[in-house]
C-alpha cells in the first residue's frame, strides 16, 4: 500500500526501528508494522500519532511521496559560503522538502581549521571523500587523515573537526543524511597546525 510504503521510508529516513517509532508514537509494534505492509487501515488518531512520531505534519504522512519528481539546482543557484579563515563550502544538493539530506563541497586553503562541528542527533550520518589534497577529520577526538581518493563514513552524533595541515589546498565532499538541526552552533575557526612540507 502506498501509505504504508510512505511511513516505512519516512521512518527509514530517520533511522528508526519498528520498536523506536512504536515507542515514540505509542502505537503497537504489531499495528505500525500492519500498517506499513498495507494489512491494516489506520484510524486517523493512529495516523496523528505516528506523524507526531515522524515528526511531519499529517497532511505530509498523508499525501503520496511523488518519487517522479526531478529537482535541478544549477550552478549558478547553488549556496555558496565564504568562511572566516578563507575556506568555501557549496551546498550541491538541492532541497527537497521531507528530505533531510546535503551534499556539500568545502576547499580549505592550506594550513586551515575549519573548526568543530557539534552532533547531530542520533540516526545522523556523514559520508567524506576526498577529491584533492589531505584532510585531517577528527571524530571524538579520533585524527584520521584522509589523502587524495580517500573516503569515510562515520555516524554524525558526535562532534567532529575538518582541518588541513598541509601547505596545500583540500577540497572534499561532505554527503550527509541528518535527523534534525544541529543543538549548537558551530565554533568559530581556530589556526591550524603549521603546515607540513
Amino acid at each position: 500500500m502506498e501509505l504504508g510504503g510512505h511511513i516505512q521510508r519516512l521512518r527509514a529516513e530517520r533511522g528508526l526501528t519498528l520498536q523506536d517509532l512504536a515507542e515514540t508514537a505509542q502505537v503497537s509494534v504489531s499495528m505500525l508494522s500492519s500498517v506499513e505492509r498495507g494489512q491494516k487501515a489506520p484510524t486517523i488518531v493512529t495516523l496523528a500519532r505516528i506523524a507526531q512520531g515522524l515528526t511531519v505534519p499529517l497532511a505530509e504522512l498523508v499525501t503520496a511521496a511523488d518519487d517522479t519528481r526531478i529537482i535541478v539546482r544549477r550552478a549558478a543557484d547553488q549556496d555558496v559560503a565564504d568562511e572566516p579563515g578563507g575556506w568555501r563550502r557549496t551546498v550541491l544538493s538541492p532541497v527537497v522538502p521531507g528530505v533531510n539530506f546535503e551534499l556539500i563541497r568545502t576547499t580549505l586553503p592550506a594550513g586551515c581549521d575549519a573548526g568543530r562541528f557539534p552532533a547531530y542527533a542520533a540516526g545522523s550520518h556523514e559520508y567524506v571523500a576526498v577529491e584533492a589534497g589531505r584532510l585531517r577529520l577528527t571524530i571524538r577526538d579520533q585524527p584520521l587523515e584522509l589523502n587524495t581518493g580517500d573516503s569515510v563514513y562515520f555516524a554524525a552524533d558526535t562532534v567532529h573537526d575538518y582541518a588541513n595541515t598541509t601547505s596545500s589546498p583540500c577540497t572534499y565532499y561532505v554527503a550527509a543524511l541528518i535527523m534534525r538541526p544541529r543543538t549548537a552552533s558551530r565554533r568559530a575557526v581556530r589556526p591550524a597546525e603549521p603546515p607540513v612540507s
